[in-house]
Order: C-alpha cells, then sequence, then structure tokens
C-alpha cells in the first residue's frame, strides 16, 4: 500500500506510530515508513543521549530509520516533565527540535501540563523485564499518564494561561526554518564539554554555508557552566579565528576567538542556547 500511494502522491508521509521493540521498528522502517518513533523520550542524561544519537546516526540505521523524536504523546507523560517543572519543557523542546530533523508535540506541552494519574505502579516481573528490553532503562517510579487525557475527555485549553511556553515554541520552529543544517539528521557532531548535565552538538548543511551550534541544560533543577570545545576546523575556520555568533533566543550577536567558549546555562532563564555561525562578510 504504502509503495502505491507515494507512487501516485510522493509527498505523503507515513509514521510508523509504534513504541515496539527495537527489530520490529527497524522493520516497519524498512518496509517504507517515512519517520518512525523512538525512545528518545526515555533518552534524559548526557550519556543516555550521545549513546542513542549516535546508534541512529552512526549506526546501520542511519541508511533506512529516520526518527521522529516526540517530546511526548497522548499515551505518554515522561516523568521528566512530571518532575522538572517548566524548564523540563524548555529543556526537551530544544533536544527534539535540534537533534531531529522532525520533532513532535502533544497538546498541553504549549502550557507545560504535567499532571499524571497520581500513585506508582509496581510492574510484575516480566513487564518490568519487558520494559528494559524496549526502552533500555528500568520502569519509570511513577505512572507515565496524563491525568485529564484528551484520549478520554473532550478539553477547551486555556492557550494564553501562565507559564506556556509558545515563544519558546515559536523561536524554535522559525530558528529550523531559517536554518538548513537543523532540517537534517545525518549531520549531528557531538561537542567536547567536561561537564556531564550540558550536552553540546552542532549541525552544518550538506553544502556547509550554515553551521549551528547548540548547547543544553539537562538539569532541570541546578545552574550548570563549563567550557565548549568547538571544532573550527570543521567549520572552516582557523583555531585562533575571530567569528560571531548569534543565539536564537535572544539575538544576541557574540563575538568569539578560539576553540574553547565558556557557556553558563540558567533553568529559569536559559537552560539552552542555539547558536548560528554567521558568515565572515556580515561580521
Amino acid at each position: 500500500m504504502i509503495r502505491e500511494v507515494k507512487t501516485r502522491c510522493p509527498e505523503v508521509i507515513f509514521l510508523a506510530e509504534a513504541f515496539t521493540r527495537p527489530k520490529m521498528m527497524r522493520a516497519l522502517a524498512k518496509a517504507g515508513f517515512t519517520q518512525s518513533y523512538t525512545y528518545f523520550t526515555w533518552r534524559n542524561n548526557k550519556t543516555e543521549l550521545i549513546d542513542y544519537l549516535t546508534e541512529l546516526t552512526q549506526g546501520p540505521a542511519r541508511e533506512y530509520f529516520r526518527p521522529n523524536f516526540f517530546t511526548n504523546t497522548p499515551d505518554i507523560l515522561p516523568v521528566f516533565l512530571q518532575q522538572g517543572g517548566r524548564a523540563a519543557f524548555r529543556i526537551r523542546l530544544v533536544l527534539a527540535a535540534t537533534l531531529s530533523g522532525v520533532y513532535g508535540i502533544y497538546n498541553g506541552f504549549e502550557l507545560c501540563e504535567n499532571t499524571p494519574v497520581p500513585g506508582t505502579e509496581e510492574p510484575i516481573a516480566s513487564e518490568q523485564q519487558e520494559f528494559i528490553e524496549l526502552y533500555g532503562s528500568a520502569p519509570p517510579p511513577t505512572r507515565e499518564e496524563y491525568l485529564n487525557s484528551e484520549k478520554y475527555e473532550y478539553k477547551v485549553w486555556e492557550w494564553d494561561r501562565a507559564g506556556n511556553i509558545k515563544e519558546d515554541i515559536r523561536i524554535v520552529n522559525r530558528f529550523r526554518r531559517d536554518n538548513p543544517a537543523l532540517q537534517e539528521f545525518l549531520n549531528l557532531r557531538f561537542l567536547d564539554c567536561q561537564n556531564p548535565n550540558i550536552l553540546a552538538y552542532a549541525k552544518t548543511s550538506v553544502a556547509g554555508a550554515n553551521t549551528v551550534i547548540v548547547a543544553v541544560n539537562l538539569d532541570p533543577h541546578a545552574v550548570h557552566e563549563g567550557d565548549v570545545e568547538l571544532p573550527l576546523a570543521a567549520f572552516g575556520l582557523p583555531e585562533d579565528a575571530d567569528f560571531s555568533l548569534e543565539e536564537a533566543f535572544t539575538q544576541r550577536v557574540l563575538t568569539c576567538r578560539g576553540t574553547r567558549q565558556r557557556l553558563y546555562l540558567d533553568p529559569e532563564t536559559n537552560p539552552s542556547m542555539i547558536f548560528r555561525l554567521l558568515p565572515a562578510a556580515t561580521k
């Protein structure tokens, strides 16, 4: 069916909407689905994210698997969002939107909706093992479900309620449209930063004309700072070059020099920074 539809309407997108075992997810991708669900939802710390993205961008799956990073779904309210407050939503937005070429959010994410079904569920041994096989980690200590889910009721959202992150989403989406490097996936390059709570990475477009640098504080509860090593040679610059970076959220232009840059990330004000490397002519 996919082949027939794509032959007639090549612009149609098929999403393999299945959180299932890796073997089946790979099989669905090979069968022709344009995009696939992923385990991004359960990858929160630096090691987990680097290992998983390395697998997707450098392993065999890079040839056929196109991941869609969902921050949440009607079925899943991740514990990170339940416990991390508004900062957690801003963190996961930037990770999803800049690590993958495509990302998705479910209603309520814009409003930082994070009220879960109360209580915990202690899984039986077989279910616990199945979760580990599927997602690579033990089940969360609480239920990953929305208390007032649209699966069961019609909701009227107050879209302008206090604490929303609509402006963040608008800025990120516009930045994605304006920077071809973020519309690709296999161009991901992780950058060295000794702070285990800061994930830094860069993307350069195939043509080499557009480079984006991202740094994210993975801890929604505390300030973190650290030096990020920029591979200036890979960006076509000498190691002692002066260069300019434009930051997406503040629109500030920073003049920098050298490969090592110190970043300060406060979860309350700027849990992440997204930079565009400006061409030399615009300095």
